[in-house]
Parts: structure tokens; C-alpha cells; sequence
């Protein structure tokens, strides 16, 4: 028997497909259904391994745990990784496969992932009693309709119902919501349902007279109307649109433990991946996470944090003409604490062979850490596990260069000259002890008067997180509609919206 489905699709890019789906999510498995995410196709530098080994995005992961349940690489069948605005590292079913420019993969091998991609889907469905799915950007996207296979070619082949997500704090609304549906096909339309509003904010029977007109107009119904509320994004994806200094969310921390707070600043590099690392600091009461470019940005930071990055050659590059390469290398040189993860380590050191990534061939590092890189075609993919700091660490790894570490201390599979740091590992400060560790030594070496709170747990703020999210769908929604949708579809005889999709 097929498990029920739903694919949240929206009118924008960033109009809280992702955080919708997780809240649909969380609020089902708390009324006991056996409930699996799924994301056809993915676009993003935040990614993570599961168990077995496969890469997927962060936001599936994401809602796996909303889902409580293990991710797996069919939830994420197809993970694209921009190396650059026109080519992308396709990774399909959890392992690379190749790098294809958007024309290449568009022109023709989307298309034919659809298969692979229906048959995650099925496999979920036979496993689980209802599938949450997501779509990406805009369903309307008329000039990708041909090759769609996340959003509504995947709903017209799965006979998904499909609920449409605007964000009404961007203005305009009612006009994306009407435009979506009249630009889609009459097969496409009717598998529409209706809509839901995320981020209101005010009163709203204010707002009730106009979705009226609109389902007037549409012969469709909202389902819910959600409040806005800080601190509520889970894991993004599109890490080509990282905002320098908005990416930590905003929410209430409570005050410093001890008299000081601890200032990190992250280098905002090229094609940054997996900035969500930096994401259990921000959580700490005091410490303050910004995102940094410009070597002026370093004077007054007690961390500095050079990230993960898909271009590990060009983020370099990039850090040599800003400047930072030249700041970095003084506060090593000062005893200054300096953190490199993933491609940050591997800038920190003395040298890099590179015939895969940038094909630059030899490149020289900044020198601050005893090791040696060379760019293998393989990709690794592992969840390790360790003591690091007295503490148990585990994380996961996801990169093609290979470290040769030749002296140093050693530290979680890299290592540390003086207060400089370096490992490959991502999401080693989501283990509690381990990072209340670290920040003492960094707050020690910067003469810093912090002290970690004893009580933070990085786990439980994610569940508090994940829960806020079921409550603004329970809360907020028409949860028996919604429901009435996942186990039966779209209903019947939702009338057409001109003009239509164009032949």
C-alpha cells in the first residue's frame, strides 16, 4: 500500500518551503504517523552525511530529525553543489557523478533523472504513512517546465496535491499566489490545492477579506495563515546567496555566564559551504558569530574562523587579494586563536595539489599548519567519531583533498600549532562538551574573561526548534484539511486559471 503525500511548493525562492515542510513534519509525527521527508533535487553548499555514507542537503537532514527518523540519501536523490555560477557537481544518490553547467544539465540529463527520482519517491511511500515533500524556487518556472522533476513534473507523475507557500513579508502575495496557478498547465492546476501564508505579521481578520477574493478568484482555499517569527530557519541550502553578515538567526540568547563575551568572526569566502557549523557558537550565550571581508573585521575577533568552501583554490585567491591571507597569517604569528574547517584547513597549510577542484595544479597554502594537500577524485564521505580536548567529538566529512599532516598536534584528524587549528571534520562544535572546551582555550589565549554556560545543549535548542515549528503548523493551520489532502489528494474539480502554461 502507498503512504499518502503532499509537495510543498512556493511562489519564491526562500518563501519557507523547507521550514513548512518541517513543521508539517514535526506536527504529524506527534500525532503518530510514520511520516519521511523528500527533496527530489537540491541546490546547495550545506550538506551532510548519513549513516551509510551518502552526501544530501542540511534541509533534509533537517527534517529527518523533524521527522525523527534517520536521513537517508532517498529523501535527497539529487544534490546539486554550484562550484561557480554557470557548473554544478551533480551528486545522485549520495555520491558525486560529475560536473555539468546549467545548460548541460537542463538540456537533457535532468530529464532523465526522473526515474530515479520517482523511484525514492515510491520506495518512501510503500515504507512511510505519508511523504512531506519540497519543492524548489517557484513551481511557474515556464522556461524549466520541459525538465522538471521537483516540483510540479514530480507532482503530475506521483499524483501529488500541492500546497503553495508565499511569503507575505516580501509584499505581494495575493499577486504571486494568482500568478503561480495561471502559469501553470490545466493538468499542472489541477493538482493546486491551495495556499498557505507564511510570516504575517498584525491581525489577521485584516487579511481575511482579501483571501476570500482569492479563493474567489482561484477556487482555491488557504490552509493557514502563519505568524512571523524570529529564529525559526532551519538549515538553508543555496549557499551562493549567503548574506555577510545575516546568516546566524536571530534568537534569544540568554546573557554571558561570565563578564566577558567571545567575538568570532567567520570568513565570508567564495562558495562557502556548510557555514551552519559556526551555528552551535551563536547558540552560546555570549558569543557573538559575525561573518567577515575585510582584514579590518579580524582586529577585534578572539576567534577567527576560516570555513568550509567548495572552491578551496579560489577562496585562497580571494583571501590573498582581500588582504585577510596577510591578517591571518600576523594573528597565527601572534598567538591569536585562528579555526580552519574542511577547505579552511586546508588553506592553513603549507601546500596544495589540485588537479580536480580548480585544476591550478601546485598551489602554496598560507603556511600556518604543518600539511600537505592533494585533490583525489574520490570524495570522502564519513561520520567519524573521537576524543578531542578531553571530550568525545563526533562529526561528519565531506571533501576531495586528502591531508597529509606531518607534525603538530594532533586534532580531530588534523591538527594544532599554537592557536591555530585545523581539521576536516564539520559539526564538531554541535558536541556540547567539546566545544564548551574549545571556547575556554580560546577565551584563555584572546585574555578574554568568558565562561561557557554548563547547561547549553545544541541538540535540545534544535528539538525546541523543530517543535516551534510543529506548534506554528498546529497552531496556525487547518491541520484536518491538510491532512485530508495527504491522504486523498487534491480535491476535484478545481476550476482553470487563464492564460495558462505556454505550449
Amino acid at each position: 500500500m502507498t503512504g499518502g503525500g503532499l509537495l510543498v511548493a512556493g511562489t519564491t525562492s526562500d518563501a519557507g518551503k523547507s521550514v513548512v515542510t518541517a513543521g508539517i513534519c514535526r506536527w504529524l509525527v506527534r500525532q503518530g504517523v510514520k511520516v519521511a521527508p523528500f527533496k527530489a533535487q537540491n541546490m546547495s553548499l550545506n550538506s551532510f552525511v548519513t549513516r551509510e555514507g551518502a552526501e544530501i542537503g542540511r534541509a533534509q537532514a533537517m527534517q529527518a530529525q523533524a521527522c525523527r527518523i534517520e536521513p537517508t540519501a532517498l529523501m535527497n536523490p539529487v544534490l546539486l553543489k554550484p562550484g561557480g555560477e554557470q557548473s554544478s557537481q551533480v551528486v545522485l544518490l549520495g555520491r558525486p557523478v560529475g560536473e555539468l553547467s546549467a545548460r548541460g544539465y537542463h538540456g537533457g540529463r535532468q530529464q532523465r533523472l526522473l526515474g530515479t527520482v520517482l523511484d525514492c519517491l515510491a520506495e518512501l511511500r510503500g515504507t512511510y504513512d505519508a511523504v512531506i515533500c519540497e519543492g524548489a524556487g517557484s513551481p511557474a518556472e515556464i522556461n524549466l517546465r520541459r525538465t522538471d522533476i521537483v516540483n510540479m513534473g514530480i507532482a503530475r507523475n506521483a499524483r501529488l496535491p500541492v500546497l503553495v507557500v508565499g511569503d507575505i513579508d516580501r509584499g505581494g502575495v495575493f499577486a504571486s499566489f494568482f500568478g503561480t496557478v495561471a502559469l501553470l498547465s490545466p493538468e499542472d492546476q489541477e493538482l493546486v490545492a491551495g495556499f498557505l501564508v507564511n510570516k504575517f505579521r498584525g491581525d489577521v481578520s485584516l487579511l481575511e477579506p482579501g483571501l476570500e477574493m482569492l479563493r474567489g478568484l482561484t477556487g482555491r482555499r488557504t490552509y493557514g495563515v502563519l505568524p512571523f517569527r524570529h529564529g525559526l530557519g532551519i538549515d538553508e541550502e543555496d549557499g551562493l546567496r549567503v548574506s555577510l553578515r545575516g546568516t546566524v538567526r536571530e534568537s534569544t540568547v540568554a546573557p554571558p555566564v561570565g563578564e566577558d563575551v567571545l567575538r568570532v568572526a567567520v570568513c565570508a569566502i567564495p562558495l562557502m559551504s556548510n557555514f551552519t557549523d559556526v551555528d552551535a557558537l551563536a547558540a552560546e550565550p555570549g558569543v557573538v558569530v559575525r561573518f567577515v571581508d575585510r582584514p579590518e573585521e579580524l582586529a577585534d575577533a578572539d576567534l577567527v574562523i576560516v570555513p568550509g568552501t567548495r572552491g578551496t583554490v579560489r577562496a585562497l585567491q580571494w583571501l590573498r587579494e582581500r588582504g585577510l591571507a596577510d591578517a591571518l597569517v600576523r594573528r597565527a604569528a601572534e598567538q591569536r586563536p585562528v579555526l580552519g574547517i574542511c577547505g579552511g584547513f586546508q588553506i592553513l597549510g603549507e601546500h596544495i595539489e589540485d588537479e580536480v577542484e580548480s585544476r591550478a595544479g601546485a598551489v602554496d597554502g598560507l603556511g600556518l599548519l604543518p600539511v600537505r594537500v592533494r585533490f583525489a577524485r574520490e570524495k570522502t564521505l564519513t561520520r567519524p567519531s573521537g576524543q578531542a580536548l578531553g571530550e568525545r567529538v563526533e562529526g561528519y566529512e565531506i571533501h576531495h583533498g586528502v591531508a597529509a599532516v606531518e607534525a603538530g598536534e594532533p586534532f580531530l584528524d588534523g591538527c594544532r600549532v599554537g592557536q591555530t587549528w585545523g581539521t576536516h571534520w564539520h559539526g564538531s562544535l554541535e558536541s556540547d562538551g567539546f566545544r564548551r572546551a574549545f571556547l575556554r582555550e580560546v577565551a584563555a589565549a584572546a585574555g578574554r574573561r568568558f565562561v561557557p554556560a554548563p547547561d547549553t545543549s545544541f541538540a535540545a535548542l534544535r528539538e525546541e526548534q523543530l517543535d516551534r515549528l510543529g506548534d506554528l503548523i498546529e497552531q496556525h493551520a487547518d491541520t484536518d484539511a491538510l491532512w485530508r489532502l495527504v491522504e486523498s489528494g487534491a480535491p476535484q474539480g478545481l476550476p482553470f486559471i487563464p492564460p495558462g502554461a505556454p505550449a
